[in-house]
């Protein structure tokens, strides 16, 4: 038990910290196409759910190496966390700025952090719970990487819809 959730503590760590760097990485990069894979290139909200999507697929990566392979439901759990952190970054910013009318980077900010710490929370929970996954993990670890296609995808051909677009310069990704 203890394990899990010291793994989890990390898991949020290293989440905050590469989500954080990866919003620079782009511009640090001169504006380098393997950066634009997995950090956004826009200040569109689709490419800011790269900040919680890539640094938690990595360590769920990392985690399944060492203690991930004990539990039949790891894949389904991740899969589980990450796609409600993916659904709840939008949400949450949709519902803020629907309210209050402008967006505020601070209040971003704490969304990701906030948001990357719940689902850590929730799947914490759910890998000391005895309930069971439907999804098979083989599936899981197939969806979250096609998840990861879409991303690199949607950096180069992105719909041309609001949720893809940088509010500033009214672009759409790379």
């Amino acid at each position: 038990m203890k394990k899990i959730i010291n793994w989890q503590i990390a898991g949020f760590a290293f989440t905050a910290i590469i989500g954080t760097a990866f919003h620079f990485l782009f511009d640090l990069t001169n504006e380098s196409i393997v950066a634009a894979l997995v950090s956004p290139v826009n200040e569109s909200i689709w490419e800011h759910i790269k900040l919680l999507f890539f640094p938690m697929l990595v360590y769920a990566l990392f985690e399944y190496s060492f203690w991930g392979k004990e539990y039949a439901r790891f894949w389904c759990i991740k899969l589980k966390g990450i796609l409600t952190g993916m659904a709840l970054i939008p949400t949450l910013y949709y519902t803020y700025t629907g309210i209050i009318g402008e967006s505020l980077d601070w209040f971003n900010i704490v969304i990701f952090f906030g948001v990357a710490g719940l689902v850590y929370l929730v799947e914490t929970k759910m890998f000391l719970g005895n309930k069971t996954c439907r999804i098979p993990s083989e599936y899981a670890f197939v969806i979250l990487c096609i998840s990861g296609i879409v991303f690199f995808v949607f950096t180069f051909y992105p719909p041309e819809i609001p949720f893809f677009q940088d509010p500033v310069s009214k672009t759409y990704g790379f």
